[in-house]
């Protein structure tokens, strides 16, 4: 149903639906039919200095790290080896295609869990943080609600008029540069991240990158709207997103210019930056006297830090 100017919900802006109401095409449909042939492994050494070693398709493929399971995508972690060197092993992917806005639709199973996990599914692009950063499902250790965030050079400064009740602007500023924090949305549902996710298997996430903005909503499983449902998504009729990034004050965000060429990523890293650092004041902290030496020593506390992927599918 259209909504006219009075039906608006209070201190919502027609701007702000009118920005996720573009009509899109279905461009690509990333499964259990082609996952692996359309993401590059990453290799390299982890950026945020994880406890973890990312692994080549092959080693990922013999050591049981991903597979395809039951029409779904499996992306997992070593969960048998004690004392790894050189970091726990794991899988970093990152979509062959790089994208300019769009519609982005990620229905998932299961997600990584446990203390000294972090797993993300998120998007950047080349020289970070000059193309921008989205990072739609993230979070560490025993967290329970996910943390949606921006990170991009100096110079954008977001507001959310349009966000759920529930939710909570971290910060404004999306300059990454400053202690790497970005400006984030945390969100209140245990049902969208973690365990809680999990428990009722998972659900769907949409995120429409926009020059008005980004915009991030969330469905739990059997609540998936029909038009996602049947791939003829209509943004306008989803109501009020989840986690809303819109131009604010201090001159703003130009979201043309601070985000482009960004590609697709999932992956699971340990401990590092953000886990390892919080590691001491989280609710894991009398497992271990660090995150690094619980990720070490214990590789069966790590047997639910995978990945479980029904689809992700691209509209532009």
């Amino acid at each position: 149903m259209l909504l006219s100017r009075s039906l608006l919900p209070v201190g919502t802006t027609l701007f702000s639906f009118l920005a996720a109401a573009n009509a899109y095409t279905l461009v690509d449909i990333f499964d259990h039919t082609n996952f692996f042939d359309q993401f590059s492994f990453f290799t390299a050494r982890d950026p945020t200095l994880g406890f973890v070693d990312y692994v080549t398709r092959d080693s990922a493929h013999q050591n049981k790290l991903l597979s395809y399971e039951n029409n779904q995508v499996y992306l997992g972690v070593d969960y048998t080896t004690y004392a790894p060197k050189g970091g726990r092993s794991s899988v970093r992917l990152t979509s062959n295609a790089a994208y300019n806005q769009g519609l982005f639709i990620a229905d998932i199973a299961h997600m990584p869990v446990g203390c000294g996990t972090w797993p993300a599914f998120w998007m950047f692009g080349p020289n970070w943080p000059s193309s921008g950063e989205i990072d739609i499902i993230e979070g560490v250790n025993a967290q329970i609600t996910n943390s949606i965030t921006l990170h991009t050079s100096p110079g954008c400064t977001i507001h959310n008029p349009n966000s759920q009740p529930g939710t909570h602007t971290v910060s404004t500023d999306c300059n990454a540069e400053d202690a790497h924090q970005g400006c984030s949305v945390s969100t209140s549902s245990p049902k969208n991240f973690g365990r809680g996710f999990n428990a009722v298997g998972g659900g769907v996430y949409a995120m429409q990158w926009a020059s008005s903005g980004v915009y991030v909503w969330f469905w739990e499983r059997g609540q998936v709207p029909r038009d996602v449902r049947e791939e003829r998504p209509d943004t306008w009729a989803w109501g009020q997103p989840l986690a809303t990034f819109e131009g604010g004050g201090n001159g703003g965000c130009d979201f043309n210019r601070m985000f482009r060429d960004m590609n697709l990523v999932f992956d699971t890293t340990f401990c590092g930056t953000w886990a390892g650092s919080v590691w001491g004041s989280s609710s894991c902290s009398h497992l271990a006297p660090t995150c690094e030496q619980y990720a070490r020593e214990n590789p069966g506390a790590f047997q639910e830090a995978y990945w479980l992927i029904n689809s992700v599918k691209v509209y532009l």
